[in-house]
């Protein structure tokens, strides 16, 4: 079946390339070339005008509004989501002026339409280096427009985590205005909420949250985060659905009440709702928000109060007349927080930063822990574990890992070494740590156990089993076998000081 050649008006460049479409198996599709500058689009480097990647230096909010489809500098931008109703009406784009897209917005609608009309629903279109990514959310299609190299289920879940944060702010309800209006504008109601959609944006360059399904804590004293947890079980229990403790995008304590599941994905969307809108640091706030995992068509209301710049929290209840109980619940964690140093300690531990590759102690030879050498590859000579007596990094060259406890549904990152010391440099690995995720869970060939990977940058090993997921970058000239007993190090050590990188002894948030 052949899609429909794209109306010039669109302005994109594209190369030739095929689709996929759907419905219940994948269908593959040719779609005819965009010819429209296409010669003079090859004769490009396609880089993108990108900001830093740092949580610091980046500066919030949507850029370049003076761009529309007709501007070269838009077409070289790398990575392109847009939001639009069933109608064609484009609702948010990350870099232009939505009401300057219509066009470009209609033109993605008419192939999901083409598409849908003839029984299928696309997924995805390859145009050279480029892939453009569907996601069809009853009257809300979401598209992403990359050539970054990103691997599909990235993609899609980048799009999943946009719509779960239009509903955290809207809920699933706004779909009743489609059905009394399908060419209903959903623009207003979304008034001001660009920075938080790309805060989101900018996330999937730098937080492993974002992929790995999961939240990371702030590392603290066990009997420092056992007293924050001890006040928030006492305000849990006088009918709060959820008190969450946190420091910027960490987790410094969390309670839910009896039989309330809280997601990962919801405590990320949480987060950076809140991180990224400015409104919420000037003075407590009371904002009824959405939970889309919890429930997507219903709100909760969030009680929001900063400590100071980093500390925050987050007290949600179903109740929309709480505000004055909640204030009465933040004074109290508040008298506790400070007669236990617990901010203090949080700041200490903002300084002192997280997990560091050069202190990975060495192994013991005692204990009943598993062994990744024993599950994957054979050991070498005894002789190949003689470490060099200087390394950039950790042993053997190591310069990152991530650790995630499936249990848990947490996980911890190092921080980066001097190896990994410029922004590029950490976007690069984060990039190649997805592609191993998404390769190491694919249903088509996998999922995986092991997987060992070396290249010009970097070795990468990955390690799966029913407990935990471990993923390690290594100099690119390190060996195997002392890498593989490196990474058994770095189990044993996670281990030996999960009280202090995780959240222990409550119920894990099923989901």
């Amino acid at each position: 079946m052949d899609a429909p050649s794209s109306p010039s008006s669109s302005g994109y460049a594209g190369e030739r390339g095929s689709s996929s479409a759907t419905s219940g198996s994948l269908i593959e599709i040719e779609h005819q070339e965009i010819e429209e500058e296409e010669e003079h689009m090859r004769r490009i480097q396609i880089d993108e005008i990108s900001i830093p990647d740092s949580q610091t230096s980046w500066i919030p909010g949507k850029r370049h509004l003076d761009e529309d489809d007709a501007s070269i500098s838009w077409r070289k931008r790398k990575k392109h989501f847009f939001i639009l109703s069933h109608s064609g009406k484009p609702i948010y784009s990350r870099y232009g002026d939505e009401h300057k897209l219509a066009g470009f917005s209609a033109t993605l609608q008419a192939i999901i339409s083409f598409v849908e009309n003839g029984g299928d629903s696309v997924k995805l279109v390859r145009a050279g280096k480029h892939q453009v990514v569907f996601l069809v959310k009853g009257p809300i299609y979401l598209v992403c427009i990359s050539c970054t190299e990103e691997p599909y289920e990235s993609l899609k879940g980048q799009l999943e985590l946009i719509y779960g944060q239009m509903l955290v702010i809207l809920t699933k309800s706004v779909n009743r205005c489609f059905e009394k209006n399908p060419k209903f504008d959903m623009t207003p109601l979304l008034g001001g909420t660009d920075i938080v959609f790309s805060s989101l944006i900018h996330s999937f360059s730098w937080n492993p949250a974002t992929f790995l399904h999961a939240y990371t804590c702030l590392p603290l004293a066990y009997a420092t985060r056992q007293a924050a947890g001890a006040i928030l079980q006492d305000i849990a229990d006088s009918g709060v659905l959820f008190a969450i403790l946190m420091c910027r995008h960490k987790v410094i304590s969390l309670v839910g009440a009896q039989k309330a599941s809280l997601h990962p994905d919801d405590m990320l969307l949480l987060a950076n709702f809140v991180m990224s809108s400015e409104s919420f640091r000037m003075s407590e706030s009371f904002s009824p928000v959405c939970l889309p995992r919890y429930n997507p068509s219903a709100f909760l209301y969030a009680y929001i109060h900063f400590f100071d710049a980093d500390t925050y929290l987050m007290l949600l209840t179903t109740s929309s007349d709480a505000f004055y109980h909640l204030k009465d619940c933040r004074i109290r964690i508040e008298m506790v927080l400070l007669k236990s140093n617990v901010l203090s300690e949080v700041q200490r531990s903002l300084l002192d930063g997280g997990m560091h590759v050069e202190d990975l102690p060495p192994i013991p030879h005692s204990g009943s822990s598993s062994h990744l050498g024993q599950h994957m590859l054979p050991s070498d000579s005894p002789e190949r574990f003689k470490e060099p007596n200087s390394v950039i990094g950790g042993p053997a060259g190591l310069w990152h890992f991530i650790y995630r406890s499936i249990y848990l549904d947490q996980y911890v990152s190092s921080e980066f070494s001097s190896s990994i010391n410029t922004l590029q440099q950490q976007k690069r690995l984060y990039r190649a740590y997805q592609k191993f995720f998404a390769s190491m869970h694919d249903k088509g060939i996998g999922p995986h156990k092991t997987q060992f990977r070396r290249d010009e940058n970097y070795v990468l090993l990955c390690w799966v089993t029913q407990d935990f997921e471990l993923y390690a970058a290594f100099d690119p000239l390190a060996d195997k076998a002392l890498a593989i007993k490196t990474c058994n190090r770095v189990c044993q050590w996670v281990k030996d000081v999960e009280n202090e990188i995780f959240l222990l002894g409550a119920s894990p948030f099923s989901w």
